[in-house]
């Protein structure tokens, strides 16, 4: 419960509920925020504005005029505004979950307890956070500091500054979660100040997180209850929603997502009576009673403007009471009295229960409409409908979106306009032009053909609004002359991508990254065909990104799990382990290299003096794929050329990268490598992408890739082309980016990377003091010397065998453990040394099977187990040396794919 610790007014600002969140169970509900519950404008307006005073009076004038206001999506886009109003003095930008076309993001950061975590930060001016002058943070509540130290952390590398002001409603911070800011700021060297109306604390049992999803199961499975059904209008029929053209000034942003000035504050006070006016006339106040409801609901992040609105309808029935007659347009009369109210929709699942006790008494249940980038899914509006009591009831709603929702899917039955119709007589809607930077409106490789709002939108894509027919302002240059900005112009039109149509490439992919800006790798050992997502919070607990996996909640390739870090012993067994198998993995280099050299020169139309072109598919191969590189030019005197591209299980390779490479290299010169084969998924993957890309308009006329790998070594019988089969110890499976030239995994997630453009990773530019890339690379290649001629003898009786077609011996071998351990998931036996030893660092293990009589190249592997605490099972039969298992169905107690309990 929440515990005001002496002030007072913590519980008016409070209530709690139950989340539908496995990361937490609790979710403080608050009562002047205008999310979840309906409240008073003026109220929500001016608890921010009154919070943007006291940053301004603490920073003083000079210091208030050189800062920046974020605020946090969804919640505290509407709060972090009215702070910047009350600041006065400063621009505003908020982060967003929703990817614009044309705007890179200049960062992102992870909201660890939240139910959509991932934030972009896509100011239209890229230099709007570089400045030096103070962050003002902004959140509705202060909880552990785990979000604004994210933030700050990944802001602070690319843009360091001075100060940083954190503002909240309320401050609910442990005397742990106090010390460990404290801490951290006094790390950074930067001062950090908190700014709250209350604080307080919440004081919950150690088990509240299973007893609340308990509580939540119990009331969502039980019988159907008005709380959580959209109920029944009780008149005769459902009123038809009456749209409103605000004439919304042109140019002015709907919000913060890409920055909002004083300047064009001043344009939007100077256009809102007008717009309440429109409002007004549309819910006739004349016949409403003195005494009526009116909520005003907004959308997600666009919580500004509808707040604004809902404020500038108050004043506008609160003026047409004091006149005493209605007017002509029937604004005045009887509309004394009425009250408006506001409130927003949300992504957020919470528990409703309709007893005067709880926060969230009722809930309406309706599909995104904004075709959101992470796919569709439900969507929420808390405390709208009156539940049990009738007084709660609403006699007019407006609902305001922004042109990016307005989709079939709002007028569709079951929408938001249908869920809301039931619950008023009278329903109004209003569509606020979506902004788009000048810069990415006008760019063609982003524009879109507008099509009529009833158009099926077939992307994932949020489609954006067009640019208005005249030119918008930049967030950076105030309007001429406010008033005239906020002029009497008609509404931007609403653009929508038609079906059919691929989205286009928001920033073309011009060269790849190299060393040492992107990896610690020499510039012309490989070039990344990735983007670079180093400033972006991506990484998350292992545990919590395993339940998310196998539970269908996100894909392996949209997280990072935290980098391990090795022991001082984990590393001496490393560097024992590189100095034991080095020669050994010399004559494997040695070996593919010189076979796929033979086998590239016998090619259609190739040649002795045609020279292969290596694609390592990051970041496995790409080691090898730099040693490679290294024996031919030790072995032959070439340079050959070598990149690395991102492929994903499940979602196949980078097909932007395939595009860029079509058009620097014949297609037909490319090479695939990768370090080695466990049962052989990623070779399929490969296989069947390449197809399909080829076989699509998007290959853009590129053919001739040969989906062959080229592998370290292969022992599960996957491939053609390998250096050995035997499945031993190679040291650079044994950590992860500190050997991998301090890259991560890749990334491929919808809100990061825009069609066209390529998948991304991580350079941990901060371990540099714990690469071994170097070290790796050095020590197998100085082995070269020695082990050519039986390099050269181990190539030219593989190129002379007569049948070296896969046999999938190894793929055989998954599918009769996955059977026989009750697991019923190949993808989640791993088979190997280096796929055990990646479950052991990445994933959650479940066990080891080690092949009986294993030597030295599973000693890394049992250390590792050892300090996870797993179980190694020695085998008989195994044609590998050992295989990993993954923790079947993982959740905080694993089951098996029938639901029951894996005892074996």
């Amino acid at each position: 419960m929440p515990d005001g610790a002496g002030d007072g007014r913590l519980r008016e600002l409070l209530g709690l509920a139950l989340r539908r969140n496995p990361r937490r169970a609790h979710l403080l509900v608050s009562n002047v925020l205008g999310k979840h519950v309906p409240q008073r404008p003026a109220v929500v307006h001016g608890a921010g504005v009154r919070l943007g005073e006291r940053v301004r009076a603490l920073l003083g004038d000079a210091d208030a005029a050189r800062a920046v206001v974020l605020g946090y999506a969804e919640t505290a886009t509407g709060l972090g505004h009215s702070v910047a109003d009350g600041l006065a003095l400063a621009p505003y930008l908020h982060s967003t979950r929703r990817p614009v076309d044309g705007v890179r993001p200049v960062g992102g950061f992870e909201e660890e307890h939240s139910h959509a975590t991932s934030h972009l930060l896509l100011p239209e001016d890229p230099a709007l956070l570089a400045g030096d002058g103070p962050l003002v943070l902004v959140d509705d509540e202060f909880s552990t500091g785990r979000t604004v130290l994210n933030t700050i952390r990944t802001l602070h590398r690319r843009f360091p500054r001075e100060r940083y002001v954190v503002v909240a409603l309320v401050d609910m911070r442990s005397a742990a979660d106090r010390a460990d800011l404290d801490r951290f700021a006094a790390s950074l060297g930067a001062r950090v100040d908190l700014v709250a109306l209350a604080a307080g604390t919440v004081r919950l049992p150690a088990d509240v997180l299973a007893r609340g999803q308990a509580l939540v199961a119990e009331h969502e499975t039980g019988p159907a209850t008005l709380p959580d059904e959209t109920p029944a209008h009780a008149g005769p029929a459902h009123p038809a929603p009456v749209r409103v053209e605000l004439d919304w000034p042109r140019g002015l942003p709907d919000g913060g997502r890409h920055g909002f000035t004083p300047a064009h504050r001043r344009a939007l006070d100077a256009a809102l009576p007008e717009m309440a006016r429109r409002l007004a006339r549309a819910v006739r106040p004349a016949r409403l009673a003195p005494g009526a409801r009116v909520l005003v609901l907004g959308f997600e992040e666009l919580m500004y403007a509808p707040l604004r609105l809902a404020e500038a309808l108050q004043a506008e029935f609160d003026h047409a009471a004091t006149q005493g007659t209605s007017g002509a347009d029937g604004v005045g009369g009887a509309a004394g009295g009425v009250e408006v109210r506001y409130s927003t929709t949300t992504r957020s699942p919470v528990l409703a229960l309709d007893d005067p006790g709880y926060a969230i008494r009722t809930r309406l249940t309706f599909p995104a409409h904004d075709a959101p980038a992470d796919g569709p899914g439900q969507r929420y509006a808390y405390n709208v409908a009156p539940g049990s009591d009738p007084a709660r009831r609403f006699d007019a709603i407006v609902a305001v979106v922004d042109s990016a929702a307005d989709t079939p899917a709002l007028h569709a039955p079951g929408g938001l306009l249908d869920a809301l119709a039931a619950q008023t007589p009278r329903l109004a809607y209003a569509v606020v032009p979506s902004y788009v930077p000048t810069d990415a409106a006008d760019d063609p490789a982003t524009a879109a053909e507008p099509a009529p709002a009833e158009a099926a939108v077939s992307s994932r894509r949020a489609p954006q609004a067009s640019a208005p027919q005249a030119s918008a302002a930049p967030a950076t240059a105030a309007p001429a002359d406010p008033a005239q900005a906020a002029g009497t112009a008609g509404s931007a039109p609403t653009s929508r991508t038609p079906a059919g149509v691929p989205d286009r490439q928001a920033s073309p992919m011009h060269e790849p990254l190299r060393g040492p800006d992107f990896s610690s790798y020499a510039a012309d050992e490989v070039g990344w065909l990735l983007q670079d997502f180093s400033e972006v919070t991506l990484e998350a607990p292992i545990e919590e990104r395993e339940e998310a996996i196998q539970g269908g909640g996100a894909h392996y390739a949209e997280s990072l799990p935290i980098e391990y870090q090795p022991s001082d012993a984990y590393q001496d067994l490393f560097r024992s382990a590189l100095h034991t198998s080095a020669a050994r993995i010399a004559r494997a280099v040695g070996a593919v290299t010189e076979t796929l050299l033979a086998e590239h020169q016998d090619r259609p139309g190739r040649g002795p003096d045609s020279r292969p072109v290596l694609v390592s598919l990051a970041r496995a191969g790409t080691p090898v794929g730099v040693l490679m590189r290294r024996w031919a030019q030790h072995a032959h005197g070439v340079d050959l050329p070598h990149y690395a591209i991102s492929i994903v299980r499940g979602r196949g390779i980078d097909t932007a990268a395939l595009r860029w490479l079509a058009r620097h290299h014949d297609p037909v010169d490319v090479v695939f490598v990768d370090g080695w084969t466990g049962k052989g998924a990623i070779t399929r993957e490969l296989a069947a992408a390449i197809e399909e890309f080829e076989a699509s308009e998007a290959a853009d006329g590129a053919r001739g890739f040969d989906p062959r790998i080229a592998v370290l070594a292969d022992p599960g019988g996957c491939v053609a082309t390998y250096g050995t089969r035997d499945d031993f110890l190679i040291p650079s499976a044994c950590l992860n980016s500190t050997v991998s030239g301090l890259v991560s995994r890749t990334v491929l997630r919808a809100d990061l990377v825009r069609p066209g453009q390529f998948h991304g990773a991580k350079f941990y530019r901060e371990l540099a003091d714990a690469d071994l890339s170097a070290l790796f690379l050095d020590t197998v290649a100085a082995r070269f010397a020695e082990v050519a001629d039986a390099a050269a003898r181990d190539a030219k009786e593989l190129i002379a065998t007569p049948d070296r077609a896969p046999t999938w011996e190894g793929w055989a071998a998954v599918e009769r453990i996955s059977e026989e351990y009750g697991i019923h998931d190949v993808n989640l036996v791993k088979p190997g040394v280096g796929e055990t030893s990646r479950v052991l660092l990445r994933r959650v293990p479940w066990k080891v099977l080690a092949r009986r009589g294993a030597g030295p190249d599973l000693d890394h592997v049992r250390m590792l187990a050892e300090q996870r605490g797993v179980p190694v099972e020695e085998v008989d039969d195994l044609p590998y040396s050992c295989v990993g298992l993954i923790h079947p169905r993982y959740t905080r107690a694993a089951t098996g794919a029938d639901g029951r309990a894996v005892t074996r």
